[in-house]
């Protein structure tokens, strides 16, 4: 399938304009990289909004999805830099998702990314996904390389500071990610999701690639 692994962690934020730039300094000089060279860790990309709210979102993509709750991963979480607690305590409208790639379909990624966040009832779920692999076809449609679900686990997708244990209504959240070349036809492959899907969708946005890192990369330097 066009993304690495099976596992996914996303993350989305708002920051402050005071703080932008060290914000932007800390995920491009050290943190990408912290985080790739994790053991099960394969690549992470960065993007930043065109039309989307949280302003920034990055993936990280994993051997499996078990890797984002193994003691390499843990470790790190637990035992945060300097800079990245500083950096950390800055996010606003903060999104964290753990989750397993179910459908994964096309021939590559593209540099424009449309989201669609999803909040289905347990009820539906299985219904969903079977109408999503439907959905989630790029076929022949000018401007679209691959399209993904992403299957949030509620239990590890809350978030790392706060309370543990707190109610998180979100955290069980999918996402549809649609890769493409064209910002009309992602627009276009997000309006025809949302009409499909009707009730369970919660958030759409467009965002633009500004890099991205894989462990190769690491490796080579």
């Amino acid at each position: 399938m066009p993304l690495a692994g099976k596992g996914m962690l996303l993350t989305s934020m708002d920051i402050d304009a005071a703080d932008e730039a060290d914000f932007n300094r800390w995920y491009d000089q050290e943190h990408l990289e912290e985080r790739v060279a994790i053991e099960g860790f394969l690549e992470a990309r960065r993007y930043v909004a065109h039309k989307a709210s949280p302003k920034y979102l990055c993936l990280y993509s994993t051997a499996d999805f078990e890797v984002l709750d193994r003691p390499a991963y843990r470790t790190k979480l637990a035992d945060p830099t300097d800079w990245s607690v500083k950096t950390m305590a800055r996010f606003k409208n903060m999104i964290r998702a753990v989750a397993r790639i179910t459908i994964s379909r096309g021939t590559g990624r593209g540099a424009m990314l449309g989201v669609v966040r999803l909040r289905p009832q347990a009820a539906e779920r299985s219904a969903l996904r079977a109408a999503l692999k439907h959905q989630l076809d790029p076929g022949d449609r000018t401007g679209i390389i691959s399209m993904h679900l992403l299957e949030s686990d509620a239990a590890l997708s809350k978030p790392i500071a706060g309370n543990p244990g707190a109610s998180e209504p979100g955290a069980g959240d999918w996402y549809v990610l649609i890769e493409g070349t064209d910002i009309a036809a992602i627009e276009a492959a997000i309006a025809a999701c949302t009409a499909a899907l009707k009730s369970p969708v919660v958030a759409t946005g467009v965002y633009r690639l500004m890099w991205d890192l894989a462990k190769s990369d690491i490796s080579a330097a």
